[in-house]
């Protein structure tokens, strides 16, 4: 507290938003703590810290928000404005993230998680969290102990759409010999099960980043939309495409040439969602499947998507043609012998992932 009262009288002009500690990574659905590596201190569920060990955190020149520091009064707490705040965070994926936090989940780690975090811009899907976002997936893709991913955003949108100020002044030159949005394709290379989380918004790019997905569960308030055409644009990222293999021709046909949202029950009724959760509990649903998922052989799985994911592609015939490479490939694995092995002894598989 001694370092706190000395930074006080320099804080001033109104409460702003939190900032989080690196260490911490909180979720808005999760009521589950950790312990603050470099901190050295348990978060207590529901308030952000402001630790002195943390001053570190905020460099001359960058803003943070904070908001219900333990020990200060109400009264001193709502005269407290900016602080320096660290731009960037360090998560379990190995690398700084400015506009995500990247973490393993699970009980033993098996799960890839992924927040977008730009809630001021409700997670407006600019270059810089592409990047960053690909990045994590890299680095998810490459380790051997996770076996699926989990791609969420905030309670109140998941993603509200592509950035419309870096697409305001771009000309059709620009965009087609940068090959405009193509590095978001690098969500649907990965080899291992994505699931999309989502909750609230979930427009434009963001309903098309959901739909790179291979599961998505969404939140009771989760709302979806493309509307591109009030833009004076039509999707880019494949929302005309996924979309109309999701939901069919009409609806599909209607949401792009109105703009028109529809509800998380809507959408589950087209086809568009498996599931639906109350919001606080939907992150938590999705890396219990995601657990389950990466309980299994990482090989077979890899097969196994390849092969739903060929029925977007082919004809049924050339469709049935792959399934069956595909699953006479899987007598070639250890994991086939163990899981039928398994199965007739009446135990548990023990998947070696070869």
């Amino acid at each position: 507290m001694a370092a706190l009262r000395v930074l006080l009288p320099r804080l001033r002009g109104p409460l702003r938003a939190p900032v989080r500690c690196p260490a911490w990574r909180p979720f808005a659905s999760g009521g589950h703590s950790h312990q603050a590596a470099s901190c050295g201190r348990p978060r207590r569920p529901g308030r952000w810290l402001l630790l002195p060990q943390c001053q570190d955190l905020w460099p001359t020149g960058r803003r943070v928000r904070v908001v219900k520091i333990p020990g200060v009064p109400s009264a001193l707490r709502a005269g407290i404005g900016p602080v320096q705040q660290a731009s960037r965070r360090t998560g379990d994926a190995g690398a700084n993230f400015e506009y995500i936090i990247a973490e393993k989940r699970g009980k033993n780690n098996t799960v890839g998680l992924i927040q977008l975090n730009r809630p001021k811009a409700l997670n407006a899907l600019c270059d810089g969290l592409i990047e960053e976002l690909n990045q994590a997936l890299k680095t998810f893709e490459e380790d051997t102990a996770v076996g699926a991913i989990v791609l969420t955003g905030g309670d109140k949108a998941f993603a509200a759409g592509a950035d419309i100020k870096e697409m305001q002044n771009l000309s059709f030159q620009d965009c087609y010999s940068n090959k405009f949005l193509k590095h978001w394709d690098r969500l649907t290379q990965i080899k291992k099960p994505v699931i999309a989380a989502v909750n609230g918004y979930a427009f434009g790019g963001g309903c098309e980043l959901a739909m790179m997905c291979d599961i998505i569960y969404a939140g009771e308030k989760a709302q979806f939309a493309q509307p591109e055409i009030l833009l004076g644009t039509i999707p880019g990222a494949g929302g005309t495409q996924r979309l109309t293999r999701a939901v069919g021709k009409s609806l599909a046909m209607e949401m792009v040439l109105t703009g028109d949202r529809i509800s998380a029950q809507d959408a589950k009724q087209a086809g568009l969602v498996s599931k639906i959760f109350p919001v606080e509990t939907l992150v938590e649903e999705a890396i219990q499947c995601a657990e389950k998922i990466a309980s299994n052989s990482k090989i077979i799985v890899a097969m196994a998507k390849e092969s739903v994911n060929a029925a977007f592609e082919m004809t049924l015939t050339e469709g049935s043609k792959l399934e069956k490479k595909l699953f006479y490939s899987t007598f070639a694995t250890d994991d086939r012998k163990e899981g039928m092995t398994a199965f007739v002894e009446k135990r548990k598989a023990n998947f070696k992932d070869q």
